[in-house]
């Protein structure tokens, strides 16, 4: 189908690229068009001016932009998105935003005409490039169908969860769990090396019983090498766990600790590892 994907960050890029690869029409739209023009050096598509001209004729828009603000500012206006869609196209965010903007802007393009999916994704800049993105997806069922076919080619898991704003909200869950996840495995690694174990063999031993976890395969030997540069930063993850917080005020969840990881990500920052990726949990553990 005739598609169109509206920022080619490090999530982005490829998965446009991967839409690409799978013979849909793409023109990509990126604020930065240095960006834009390297993607089309690498795949088959075409590079639009604005976000309103890359949407011009396509059934379905992606966009996968940086937070609340980004998302309104690559839909609305005279050069937005939704200036350029037709009745009865999907646009589909992939970004992880707010709850609240997703509703918001459900409204605004309904008013236009134009169904609106939220679709935060899952796997970080690994699953962005080999296709293995989770995709957690809020909005209209026949919409979900209408764009599930192209969401299929960058993601292993395509679901939805349920009316626009729980693709949002289950990706806060999903954050959630990764902040506890991500300390308790930086806590016993750090435990490990002060105690004089082995900690690669720890790791082997250990992943095969209940401790076992995604971060533990993909991170364990990285976190005690001290490597921290596999692409999701730490100041995203603030960004994300900000979220979080604000959408549990609303809703009176309580998130203790969630609310100590969040500081723990602050500290990480104030040691200069803004860029460096959420598992660096372990390095405010060795000073």
């Amino acid at each position: 189908m005739k598609v169109a994907f509206l920022g080619l960050g490090v999530m982005g890029f490829p998965m446009a690229g991967h839409l690409a690869a799978k013979g849909h029409d793409v023109t990509v739209f990126n604020r930065t068009a240095a960006k834009a023009k390297l993607w089309t050096a690498k795949h088959q598509g075409r590079v639009a001016a604005t976000a309103r001209e890359a949407a011009v004729g396509a059934a379905v828009v992606f966009a996968c932009v940086g937070a609340d603000n980004d998302v309104r500012q690559v839909t609305q206006g005279p050069d937005g998105a939704f200036a350029g869609m037709a009745r009865g196209t999907v646009f589909a965010d992939h970004t992880t935003a707010s709850a609240e903007v997703a509703r918001e802007l459900a409204a605004e393009a309904g008013a236009h005409g134009i169904a609106f999916l939220d679709a935060p994704v899952s796997g970080g800049q690994t699953g962005a490039e080999n296709a293995r993105l989770t995709v957690m997806v809020g909005g209209d069922p026949a919409a979900f169908d209408r764009a599930k076919p192209a969401m299929d080619c960058y993601g292993r898991a395509v679901t939805l969860m349920g009316p626009v704003g729980a693709g949002q909200l289950t990706k806060m869950v999903n954050q959630i769990c990764i902040a506890g996840l991500v300390q308790g495995l930086a806590e016993g690694l750090a435990f490990a090396q002060r105690a004089g174990l082995d900690g690669e063999l720890v790791l082997d031993v250990i992943a095969k019983g209940a401790a076992q976890s995604w971060q533990m395969e993909n991170r364990g030997k990285t976190m005690l090498a001290g490597t921290f540069d596999f692409g999701f930063a730490v100041d995203w993850m603030r960004k994300d766990l900000g979220i979080c917080m604000a959408e549990a005020r609303r809703n009176g969840a309580f998130l203790p600790v969630t609310a100590l990881i969040d500081q723990f990500y602050a500290e990480v920052q104030a040691a200069g590892g803004r860029r460096w990726d959420t598992s660096s949990l372990i390095h405010r553990l060795r000073r």
